[in-house]
């Protein structure tokens, strides 16, 4: 009997530590819906100190590396156009250009107005990755986290805009071009174009996000492909993976800008606040818990249900099977 006593004591404490297990993991796990969900507000930082990513240092390493801009463009029907604009090193990232990709993001952030956003380099060529100048001087292990830290951060940031991203793929996108292109939503590409993940070539990986969005893209057997092969994606591979969305006819820079346009304008016709709240709904679906990202897609129609939009559409008892 004694010892069935210190068993039913045993199984009683085990209890007990059971619940108090189930309730620090319903903490631990309400404490980490909460961070995820606060990261895709807008302004929001990926990392800061407590990762060990100081970016006001990093920012001060970047500048020393001047050359070229990153150009934009808002349009009052609601599209912007980000220009690539270092051409005579195929619209490479210096790290000035970093710096002023992640103020774009900032400004687009607070874009009230905008639906849309197209991404594509100056003279027909999309982005040949990172100026070598930079990556040579920032050769330590320590320094490459830390520029990954802030690539990382600022197109992830890019990625969350309340906005319907483009990338308009000219000539080479290749290294970190190609990573930049799998932060848009969809990629349109020129007969003559391609992309390439040359990573490995260089002896490292993709390290500004971009195996993580490729896998979401393209599934993680054709990845691993694309990135162990290093492969050079031509418009008609990169369709066929699920890279690219759809291949231009034309090769004119100016005219492949305006296909591009009308290409997203079949998307973005509508209210700023619907098309916005669509792209809300959609990154919440992608990156939270079921709970958080319906939750998530409530408050969003809390802001539309009965709004301007909504009434208006409603007084015109349109047929939506047309």
């Amino acid at each position: 009997m004694k010892g069935s006593g210190n068993s039913v004591r045993s199984r009683c404490g085990g209890g007990r530590g059971s619940r108090a297990a189930e309730e620090m993991a319903k903490s631990l796990l309400t404490s980490s819906l909460s961070v995820r969900t606060k990261l895709l507000q807008t302004g929001v930082s990926l990392y800061n100190t407590s990762h060990g990513f100081h970016e006001e240092e990093v920012k001060k390493i970047l500048a020393q590396y001047p050359g070229g801009t990153i150009d934009l463009q808002k349009k009052e029907d609601g599209i912007g156009i980000l220009t690539l604009n270092n051409p005579n090193k195929l619209n490479a990232f210096s790290g000035v250009m970093m710096l002023q990709l992640l103020e774009r993001v900032t400004e687009l952030e607070n874009w009230t107005e905008g639906k849309g956003l197209i991404v594509h380099g100056a003279k027909n060529t999309f982005c040949s990755g990172s100026d070598l100048n930079a990556v040579k001087a920032l050769s330590t292990p320590e320094n490459g986290v830390a520029l990954s830290m802030f690539m990382q951060n600022t197109l992830t940031r890019f990625m969350r805009l309340p906005l319907i991203s483009v990338a308009l793929i000219q000539g080479w996108a290749m290294g970190g071009g190609a990573e930049f292109t799998t932060a848009c939503d969809f990629r349109l590409m020129t007969v003559d174009s391609v992309i390439r993940f040359v990573h490995k070539d260089m002896g490292i990986v993709p390290s500004w996000g971009g195996a993580s969005r490729l896998v979401e893209i393209t599934g993680s057997r054709q990845a691993l492909k694309v990135l162990s092969g290093a492969l050079k994606l031509d418009s008609t591979k990169a369709l066929a993976i699920g890279l690219a969305d759809e291949v231009l006819q034309t090769s004119d820079e100016a005219k492949a800008l305006e296909e591009a346009q009308e290409w997203l304008q079949q998307f973005v016709n509508g209210p700023p606040e619907v098309i916005r709240g669509l792209k809300k709904s959609v990154c919440s679906g992608r990156e939270l818990y079921l709970e958080e990202a319906l939750q998530n897609e409530r408050d969003v129609l809390g802001t539309l249900w009965g709004g301007p939009a909504n009434l208006e559409a409603i007084a015109k008892k349109g047929k939506h099977t047309k």
